[in-house]
């Protein structure tokens, strides 16, 4: 198994976070306030009394606006739909603060483009909330699929959410599956087998979309991607297959609040130290990337 982070002992990184709806509330704030690598600034949101009640469990300051956000971190994590990060997060770069972004960049790949060429211009560290990626097990398997010769690989993301309660609206609604639960099967694949060269999508992805994918080793890879299935639990699945046994990677029986610590200490030791990350801004707009060649062929 992948070594858990050294303690931290530096200074907590001063974050600012945007956006006050269910996963600001119930994961930023909450992760951010309770550090040591981090600690919660500042929250803005277009609804000031939603920001209010995201930042005052933590004691946190509420922004009246975006430019004061900014005057009051160093870093700004953003947990609004992706055209709003997108219009914001190059504005953010501008003024030399490190970014937490989520998935997708923007709601297309232009948009992805300028927050990355924003990001590049700034020098500023980036960091992507590819949540898997952070978890032990994902690293472990991350780890033995580089010894693996991988002639072909099945793969599926499914839950309901998008059914009902309060993720089944706006923007993952209007673009379904694709935007908001491809990047992270599309960067495990991408990681596990080797750099993807093509791909095929079939299918609705407010529905169902299957999408097939060519890697530079000669592998194929397929991909299962819904929000709108009724299945007991969240399915996260990939199996890669070859001349030996197969490696499947499960998230079944992970835990996910163990991915958080990681990541944030990940984000910190770069704040602090300038170095990139490998999940970054850069990475974002390759995985976007492909989304748009899903999307557009």
């Amino acid at each position: 198994m992948t070594a858990a982070p050294t303690p931290w002992t530096g200074r907590p990184v001063e974050v600012g976070l945007v956006g006050a709806g269910p996963w600001a509330r119930t994961m930023h704030a909450r992760v951010l306030a309770a550090g040591p690598e981090t600690r919660l600034a500042a929250v803005w949101a277009r609804r000031t009394e939603a920001a209010r009640e995201t930042a005052e469990p933590y004691a946190a300051h509420v922004a009246a606006d975006f430019d004061e956000l900014l005057d009051r971190c160093e870093a700004v994590a953003f947990a609004v739909p992706p055209a709003v990060q997108a219009e914001l997060a190059p504005l953010a770069a501008k003024r030399g603060k490190a970014l937490l972004l989520e998935k997708p960049l923007g709601p297309d790949l232009a948009s992805a483009r300028r927050v990355a060429d924003a990001v590049a211009e700034a020098g500023v560290v980036s960091q992507l909330v590819l949540t898997k990626r952070y978890h032990p097990a994902t690293r472990a398997f991350l780890e033995a699929a580089r010894a693996v010769d991988v002639a072909g690989a099945r793969s599926c993301y499914l839950h309901g959410a998008f059914l009902q309660g309060e993720f089944a609206t706006g923007w993952r609604l209007e673009h379904g599956a694709l935007l908001d639960l491809g990047p992270h099967l599309l960067d495990l694949l991408d990681a596990a087998i080797a750099p993807i060269t093509g791909l095929r999508a079939s299918g609705d992805p407010r529905r169902w979309v299957e999408l097939t994918c060519e890697h530079e080793n000669g592998a194929v890879s397929q991909a299962s991607l819904s929000g709108s299935v009724a299945v007991p639990r969240t399915l996260t699945r990939v199996e890669l297959f070859g001349p030996a046994q197969p490696l499947v990677y499960d998230t079944a029986d992970i835990d996910h609040e163990e991915c958080w610590p990681v990541l944030l200490h990940d984000f910190a030791t770069a704040v602090r130290t300038g170095t990139p990350t490998p999940v970054d801004a850069q990475r974002g707009l390759y995985l976007q990337s492909l989304l748009d060649r899903a999307v557009h062929g």
